[in-house]
């Protein structure tokens, strides 16, 4: 069995920026196992199958150890390949997705995709938090992850999480996050237990930080940039 598979850096303007995601095309679905060997394989956070279907694309992605519901940089990452590889014609791209159906359309150069705006609610400060993340936050929101407010974009810069407690969380992982120095606001994401110890540059994310930032700051236009290593 040949596949044909592609890596492409998405959330950046250059090559080894942003997030890599490994884009795997199907002409049907292959065993859910044989899917998570291959994305284990890989080793990127995120490893997108899709499948044509009737002018629409089914989308899945898998981490190195699970399926998950919503990946915003593998969605790119596949949006790119079908309009640059696959010579989609229509200026829209919809997927499939187990949270949904999702938009790119192309704009230009560029990509734009329709995610959805995710409220996260006030919580308590989990036992352990603190240490974990070695720094006192403003204050925590839930989600489907736990989202943690700094005071400044150096707060968010200078942890180094206690990777063996984020991964005995019961949400997904830690969106950490400040307002930024040359952007509107900053973050990082871990997810340890679902095998991404911290992701370069996560779209899912964005869509509990954007809302927030947007009720917070007044603002219906945004710039934000996560700043791991790679950054984007």
């Amino acid at each position: 069995m040949r596949l044909r598979q592609y890596q492409v850096d998405a959330f950046a303007d250059r090559a080894f920026e942003g997030n890599p995601a490994a884009v795997c095309q199907l002409d049907g679905w292959l065993d859910d196992a044989l899917l998570q060997a291959i994305a284990e394989e890989n080793n990127l956070s995120e490893t997108a199958f899709f499948v044509a279907a009737d002018g629409r694309f089914a989308l899945r992605w898998f981490t190195p150890v699970a399926e998950v519901d919503l990946c915003g940089h593998a969605t790119l990452a596949t949006a790119h390949v079908i309009f640059e590889h696959l010579a989609h014609a229509q200026p829209v791209i919809t997927f499939v997705t187990r949270s949904g159906e999702l938009h790119v359309r192309r704009q230009g150069r560029l990509l734009e995709m329709d995610f959805p705006a995710i409220a996260a609610t006030p919580c308590a400060l989990p036992e352990g938090m603190l240490a974990a993340l070695g720094r006192q936050p403003l204050e925590v929101l839930a989600a489907d992850d736990y989202l943690v407010v700094f005071a400044s974009e150096a707060d968010v810069l200078a942890i180094t999480p206690n990777q063996a407690w984020l991964c005995q969380l019961d949400l997904r992982g830690v969106i950490v996050s400040a307002p930024g120095s040359e952007v509107d606001f900053v973050s990082r994401f871990f997810a340890p237990k679902y095998g991404i110890p911290e992701d370069p540059v996560t779209g899912s994310a964005h869509c509990v930080l954007t809302p927030f930032w947007a009720d917070r700051l007044g603002k219906t236009t945004l710039t934000a940039r996560q700043v791991s290593r790679r950054g984007g």
